[in-house]
């Protein structure tokens, strides 16, 4: 079954059981995709697109959890919180920080990376390979941490 149609279904399965913050998350999530679709003009949505959405979404909720926390507003970051738990369980098992510095240490030896100045060639090389995995700006911090040791 596609990630969207499990989407879908649990959508259903949210709003007969009543479950407010799941209808409304997954509904959204269902209309980001639906954006998606019409602005890269896509006949269909595949699961790679339907988990590039679900990155951008994830993203937005780690930033408002940051910014709600660092304005007290504890309220908003349990909600935004609770949509994130939502988001992250149709996403694949999030890479560790050790699991990133493998794949990193790696792709430096492939690149032949010597210092900061090749992050941008480096990263160019890294993301298609944690795509969806770990988050970009983790990936980024190892790599330079790796790049300047």
């Amino acid at each position: 079954m596609s990630l969207l149609k499990q989407i879908e279904q649990d959508m259903i399965k949210a709003l007969k059981a009543g479950d407010r913050d799941a209808t409304n998350t997954l509904r959204g999530l269902k209309s980001d995709v639906k954006y998606y679709q019409i602005d890269k003009r896509l006949p269909e949505v595949s699961d790679d697109d339907v988990l590039v959405v679900l990155g951008s979404a994830a993203k937005r909720r780690r930033d408002s959890i940051e910014q709600f926390h660092a304005g007290g507003r504890e309220d908003l970051v349990a909600k935004e919180t609770r949509e994130l738990e939502i988001i992250t369980g149709y996403m694949p098992q999030q890479m560790s920080e050790a699991e990133i510095e493998v794949v990193v240490g790696q792709t430096i030896a492939e690149t032949e990376a010597k210092g900061p100045a090749d992050l941008g060639r480096l990263m160019k090389e890294l993301m298609p390979k944690v795509k969806g995995k770990a988050d970009g700006k983790l990936v980024n911090q190892v790599a330079k941490r790796l790049l300047t040791s």
